[in-house]
């Protein structure tokens, strides 16, 4: 169904942005995902964020590689230009588009499988190249779209739909980014709209590569009691062998609370998350405070969420590599191929 469009009915009363676009604007197809999908909220989100920051769609390149959440891209900013890739190689395509066309805004949208797993060298890369694009993570802790298997996200002891316990040790993406040297890292939940809105503007508004971990729990095939990413109830059909394609709708969990303070979320099944926001005077340009401060949250069960470390200092693949200033799409034959003499010219420097 995502090559059905949303009927482009404008009510008279839809407050316009500054370049006199509505919020419908920026809307895609219609959702296929499931229905209390987080990701339906994050995409809610994107669009909210584009829509206040008054960016023509147009101006907009976004990219996903194979997952529930890289079928998302289809349902945000219709008239922006789109490319889904091959499982997990989506952060390549994205560098070799940014480098072809910087003046492009540049929107990731991945999973935990396509970045984690089979797309893990290529995130790391795209990391430090520090690649201009915001890079949104939607965090689940299961292969979704293949029927609930564990990710590389998935904490340790935590069981998966069939009753077995996870044994290996998840990859926590946001640590990993700052140990890479990602100049933009944050972290937030798809039901707190109020933090996710701010921090997905701010990731636009930076030169160089933001990086996202949202965690969105998947309301299918992590949804049981003992996951701790859960989101709705677990299924009883013990015996099936796959999934039936009936999913109940649940309503949507939200929290909103103050900066600085600890948050419990309590899912559908009766788990819960715990979320902590930063302070108001946390200090997001200290990458070792940023680390040690996720760490000594997570030993008391606590995901820590915010702006949790930007460089003040970031310089993106063009600024690294002293790229011209003119897109290279843009620039004539002529000085893309200058010939042979150039070359040779080139050439001597070497020898």
């Amino acid at each position: 169904m995502t090559y059905i469009a949303k009927p482009k009915v404008h009510h008279p009363s839809l407050k316009p942005n500054a370049i006199g676009l509505t919020r419908r604007d920026y809307e895609g197809a219609i959702t296929t995902l499931c229905a209390g999908c987080g990701h339906d909220s994050i995409t809610a989100a994107i669009i909210q964020s584009f829509w206040e920051l008054s960016i023509p769609p147009h101006k907009v390149a976004k990219l996903s590689g194979i997952g529930c959440s890289s079928k998302t891209p289809a349902y945000f900013l219709r008239e922006a230009h789109g490319f889904n890739s091959v499982h997990g190689r989506m952060p390549a395509v994205a560098t070799g588009a940014n480098a072809a066309n910087g003046d492009l805004i540049m929107i990731g949208v991945s999973g935990d499988g396509d970045s984690l797993s089979i797309g893990l060298g290529q995130l790391c890369h795209a990391i430090r190249r520090n690649v201009n694009m915001l890079y949104v993570l939607e965090n689940n802790g299961v292969y979704g779209l293949t029927k609930g298997q564990f990710s590389a996200s998935a904490d340790k002891g935590s069981t998966a739909k069939k009753g077995e316990a996870n044994a290996l040790e998840p990859i926590d993406s946001v640590l990993m980014a700052l140990t890479l040297g990602a100049t933009f890292v944050a972290r937030s939940f798809s039901g707190d709209k109020h933090q996710l809105v701010p921090i997905i503007k701010a990731g636009i508004a930076h030169r160089g590569f933001a990086f996202i971990d949202v965690i969105s729990p998947c309301v299918t095939f992590n949804d049981h009691e003992g996951s701790t990413k859960s989101y709705a109830y677990t299924r009883e059909h013990k015996m099936e062998v796959v999934a039936t394609d009936f999913v109940p709708i649940r309503t949507e969990i939200t929290t909103d609370y103050p900066e600085g303070s600890m948050q419990t979320v309590t899912m559908h099944d009766g788990s819960v998350v715990k979320f902590r926001k930063v302070d108001a005077d946390y200090d997001a340009t200290d990458r070792d405070a940023a680390y040690a401060h996720i760490r000594e949250h997570q030993k008391k069960g606590e995901v820590v969420t915010g702006l949790l470390y930007i460089s003040p200092d970031s310089k993106d693949v063009h600024d690294q590599n002293e790229t011209i200033a003119a897109p290279l799409f843009n620039l004539p034959h002529d000085q893309l191929c200058p010939g042979n003499d150039a070359l040779q010219k080139l050439m001597q420097q070497f020898r």
